[in-house]
């Protein structure tokens, strides 16, 4: 008699932040036939994505070994680490009291780190390497959404006017130099002037202070890649937020790498810029 053998899914691990990027690959690696094992970032990840994942548990942000257990039991190797997470938590008060952190994030802190800056690629790095110590391999946070990567050129039927296409110009050299320092991935220009520049408090706050700044408006949002930048990790991201609050805040493009910015829900984000007016470039 013949013996009918059962082939197993791949499985993959989601290690899972705010927004909808999580969502994204969870349903590409669903499509593409994998099972999926998803640590959820307490105070961070959504808890609708559970319902979009094989298995979901919650993670506490300071104890990675309880994620590497987790994933283990499940038969997870390949994993992949999106969302966001407020880099600033770190540095509240009490924050060891608050986090308690287990020996696999004071490994991170205080030995993987020590005598190392605080950047998030360092950090991220470290956190890697310890993931990879437990063989949690983390891989390209990409892979399972290509679809929704930037294209070259102008992506929207509005086209950015011919000063703008001089601040893309002026301000694209800038914005590759402030990732190259690790200091942010954005920056807003108006007219060769740099009006304000990403830092710690992330993009979106970056965007409203833009505003606060050129109560004029017309101002250009450009957003890139680390010159090397590792498609692991802090991949950056816009999408149909980022439209709603350039259009509130007077800008009238936005500007992004191509092949290695992620448009979340693409054709929705695209049809948004349309409607109110801002154009998309991608460079």
């Amino acid at each position: 008699m013949s013996k009918i053998l059962s082939i197993q899914p791949k499985t993959l691990g989601l290690i899972a932040g705010q927004g909808r990027l999580p969502f994204l690959v969870a349903d590409g690696a669903k499509c593409a036939g994998y099972r999926v094992i998803c640590i959820g970032l307490a105070d961070s990840a959504e808890p609708s994505l559970a319902e979009h994942v094989d298995h979901f548990f919650t993670g506490a942000i300071a104890r990675p070994g309880g994620w590497m257990r987790k994933l283990r039991k499940h038969g997870v190797c390949e994993t992949i680490m999106v969302g966001r997470v407020a880099k600033k938590r770190i540095y509240t008060p009490w924050r060891l009291v608050k986090y308690l952190p287990d020996w696999r994030a004071i490994r991170i802190w205080y030995w993987r780190l020590r005598k190392k800056d605080k950047r998030n690629d360092t950090v991220l790095c470290a956190i890697a390497d310890e993931l990879a110590s437990g063989h949690i391999i983390l891989e390209d946070s990409t892979m399972h959404c290509k679809e929704h990567m930037a294209a070259e050129g102008v992506m929207t039927q509005c086209q950015p006017p011919a000063s703008v296409v001089e601040d893309i110009q002026f301000g694209w050299k800038l914005v590759k130099q402030l990732g190259q320092m690790d200091i942010g991935q954005a920056l807003a220009v108006r007219e060769q002037e740099v009006i304000a520049v990403e830092a710690i408090e992330g993009t979106a706050r970056m965007i409203i202070r833009a505003g606060e700044l050129c109560k004029k408006g017309g101002w250009t949002l450009l957003k890139s890649a680390k010159p090397d930048q590792d498609m692991r990790f802090d991949v950056p991201c816009i999408g149909v937020d980022t439209i709603e609050s350039l259009k509130r805040n007077g800008a009238k493009c936005v500007v992004v790498e191509k092949d290695k910015t992620i448009i979340i829900d693409k054709p929705e984000t695209l049809a948004l810029a349309d409607k109110l007016g801002i154009a998309v470039v991608g460079y």
